[in-house]
């Protein structure tokens, strides 16, 4: 059976209602115990039809339990940080999977709203703002959320992604992609967070970030995954460094490690 957690309008309160298997409980049956609109099973409804939830009212109880620092079983809420080219369309387009997945995902834009069309030109914008600033920008960006977040980076994201793991309690996971930074440029790795970094072999951009890749796989027990190849940026399917059978990979071994944790 699977249970459905709600918190109630008048209160913040739980209960559980069990939606297959067996009836539901007494206060469900007789209409005394009511969630937020909309969430109250119907009498005379199916299993299935108790299952469906408007996805509004699926993220207005994950923005409520997120607030408590509570998050849906076998959810992970995620702070997810674009790569030098901006927030692009590619980067919105993975977090949408990952919500589609039923994940809470959090994408802060620290470019205010600028994208670029070639990774030069990113880097040259990084580079006028300061790596550092922006650094210190994604570690601002957590500010108000739980502790118990993914962190996770794409390329110039994984600096203050990686950072927050290492310097921020409770992390329940790190998620970097095409870049990794040497362990001991935060300190220490927390005991028992797990980790994946996605690369291609012969990125040269990934090339330099390789040995602490493998330092920090080994060290923390995680998994470096490479792929063939010499993109950089290909898991962003707006840009032309896009690969999408690595971008499909690169999803399905995320969505694992984040059922996993």
């Amino acid at each position: 059976m699977t249970p459905f957690l709600y918190v109630r309008k008048e209160h913040v309160g739980f209960a559980v209602g069990w939606l297959t298997g067996g009836p539901p409980s007494s206060a469900w049956a007789t209409g005394t115990l009511n969630g937020p609109s909309g969430m109250r099973p119907q009498r005379g409804a199916t299993a299935r039809q108790r299952q469906t939830l408007s996805k509004d009212r699926t993220e207005e109880m994950r923005q409520v339990l997120s607030r408590m620092g509570r998050t849906v079983s076998g959810m992970s809420e995620i702070l997810l940080f674009h790569h030098a080219q901006g927030l692009t369309r590619g980067v919105l387009a993975f977090a949408e999977q990952l919500r589609t997945a039923g994940h809470t995902v959090h994408v802060p834009d620290l470019y205010h709203g600028h994208t670029f069309d070639t990774l030069d030109e990113g880097i040259a914008y990084a580079r006028s703002v300061g790596f550092q600033q922006l650094s210190e920008d994604g570690v601002r960006a957590a500010q108000g959320l739980p502790e118990t977040l993914v962190y996770a980076g794409f390329s110039l994201g994984v600096s203050p992604a990686q950072r927050l793991v290492q310097t921020r309690p409770g992390a329940a996971g790190a998620l970097l992609f095409h870049a990794c930074f040497p362990v001991s440029e935060f300190g220490s790795w927390p005991h028992g967070v797990p980790v994946q970094v996605h690369g291609m072999e012969n990125d040269p951009w990934f090339e330099e970030d390789a040995a602490a890749a493998r330092e920090l796989t080994d060290a923390a027990q995680g998994d470096l995954f490479l792929y063939p190849g010499s993109r950089h940026l290909f898991a962003d399917r707006s840009l032309a460094d896009h690969d999408a059978g690595a971008a499909e990979l690169l999803m399905e071994r995320v969505l694992e490690f984040l059922n996993r944790i």
